[in-house]
């Protein structure tokens, strides 16, 4: 199997809900374990750009989760804002790869100055300190000098800053295509195996083939 087998997927308050929840469908699609975390200001924004509602409680948000992407029993595990005994928390058992999408520049902040203020904090502080894999998908537009040197700081300590802004040549027909142009470009990053776009070539080389 391609890519880490444990992966822990944050949803915070920018808008762009439908590239998370994206993921987290091809992630389960790919057999992968997936932990969960999202803000209340997530919610609310999932709630306005989708017909997702999500429970409150992470137990029946974990059950509606499982039911909604077809996942395995336990394949994705909730944990609350303040569940500091989750293993998303410690490097001894944290996934190898976690991915902030989107991202929220307040998030963007609080994961660069080393905040911990609540799990998806700490569980980005984890991930950076163990030297693990760390993907940023910010969504805001314009930038300020502070987001961008906020980003700068996360990158040089190996993080990867991935701008939710999808690309045009695939000549997308929808706006789930759209969304599958970030998305496939996080699965490529995580080396999760993915059919949504073709790497950069693949199509032109078709072509020639023919």
């Amino acid at each position: 199997m391609m890519g880490p087998q444990r992966i822990t997927l944050a949803m915070t308050g920018a808008s762009g809900a439908q590239y998370g929840l994206r993921l987290l469908d091809c992630l389960v699609q790919e057999e992968r374990e997936v932990h969960f975390l999202i803000s209340k200001a997530a919610q609310l924004v999932l709630a306005t750009e989708t017909d997702v509602l999500l429970p409150p409680k992470p137990q029946a948000m974990q059950q509606f989760l499982t039911e909604y992407t077809g996942a395995a029993a336990g394949q994705i595990r909730v944990y609350g804002k303040e569940d500091w005994m989750s293993s998303v928390a410690s490097g001894s058992g944290a996934p190898s790869a976690m991915v902030v999408v989107p991202c929220s520049t307040g998030t963007l902040s609080a994961i660069a100055t080393g905040a911990c203020n609540n799990l998806i904090e700490r569980a980005a502080d984890v991930v950076l300190k163990e030297r693990r894999q760390l993907i940023i998908v910010p969504r805001e537009a314009p930038y300020s000098s502070i987001h961008l040197e906020n980003m700068l700081k996360l990158s040089n300590m190996g993080a990867v800053i991935l701008p939710a802004s999808p690309g045009f040549y695939h000549q997308p027909q929808s706006v789930d295509d759209l969304v599958d142009f970030v998305v496939a470009r996080i699965l490529n990053i995580l080396q999760v195996p993915q059919d949504m776009l073709p790497r950069w070539g693949e199509h032109h080389q078709a072509g020639w083939d023919e």
